[in-house]
């Protein structure tokens, strides 16, 4: 996330280095359900992050801005093609989002006016890989249903001092964000359905007020493929500072394989 005072854009940015750590351990009054619970998420993000760099989609973006009443001041649309590279360099996994323009909103907002430019919130679902959960409190909420989908709700809080998915870039410097919140996983099978996700303390100190992100999955079955895969179908992420309120909704749609190959040739002496 970035403040720039000039502009007054804030910059969201999600920090998405993954390496191969430890699943998480839970706080021994917990039940060894839960263990289970959120070893079988960790081992289904692992997997997905190689899966949803090897796909591609629509992203449709409409941004809001409110006035102190609560009334739509500005909004903005814009698509793109949208996708997330998955690099490794040096033995550090790295995830980044590409989006190419198909059509983009207004370049410049009216004078005085800013909007929030927000990145990254469609891989909320790090908090439950293994080189991060070990950085969080899980607690089991107990079942609930989504779209006829059985899921338990489980609840997570960052702890202090651990390394997080999300970070505030500010001035030149990045704050690690005390995530919380809850999602919603498939105890059989570890898929989650849903992340509903906040700043589990306040940061007004350096001028956020608040932060709600939720994502939303959906089921992408592709052909010949013997898994599916549950894939972001829709981030929002709303953001107060003292003074501005802004919504920005992502949408994904129309999910396609894709690969990329190369070849080398020798050139003739």
């Amino acid at each position: 996330m970035k403040w720039h005072p000039a502009c007054k854009v804030l910059v969201v940015k999600l920090i998405t280095s993954i390496l191969i750590g430890l699943m998480a351990v839970p706080c021994l009054a917990e039940t060894n359900s839960l263990q289970e619970m959120i070893g079988r998420a960790n081992d289904q993000v692992a997997k997905f992050v190689e899966q949803f760099s090897e796909v591609k989609c629509t992203e449709h973006v409409l941004q809001e801005k409110f006035k102190a009443d609560g009334k739509v001041e500005l909004k903005d649309e814009s698509t793109y093609d949208y996708l997330v590279i998955l690099t490794n360099a040096g033995g550090e996994i790295s995830l980044d989002e590409s989006r190419l323009a198909i059509r983009e909103g207004k370049k410049e907002p009216k004078k005085g006016v800013s909007m929030l430019v927000s990145n990254g919130f469609a891989t909320l679902f790090l908090v439950f890989h293994p080189y991060y959960s070990s950085g969080f409190e899980f607690t089991d909420l107990g079942a609930d249903t989504i779209g006829g989908h059985t899921f338990h709700k489980v609840q997570f809080k960052h702890i202090a001092g651990m390394r997080s998915p999300a970070a505030l870039a500010l001035r030149g410097r990045e704050y690690p964000l005390e995530l919380a919140g809850v999602a919603w996983i498939e105890p059989a099978t570890g898929i989650i359905g849903k992340i509903d996700a906040g700043l589990a303390s306040s940061m007004e100190d350096i001028g956020l007020k608040s932060m709600r992100s939720e994502v939303q999955f959906q089921p992408v079955p592709f052909a010949n493929a013997k898994d599916v895969y549950w894939f972001p179908a829709q981030a929002s992420v709303e953001v107060e500072t003292p003074r501005q309120h802004w919504r920005n909704t992502h949408d994904f749609t129309d999910y396609k394989r894709f690969s990329v190959s190369t070849e080398e040739k020798v050139a003739a002496k």
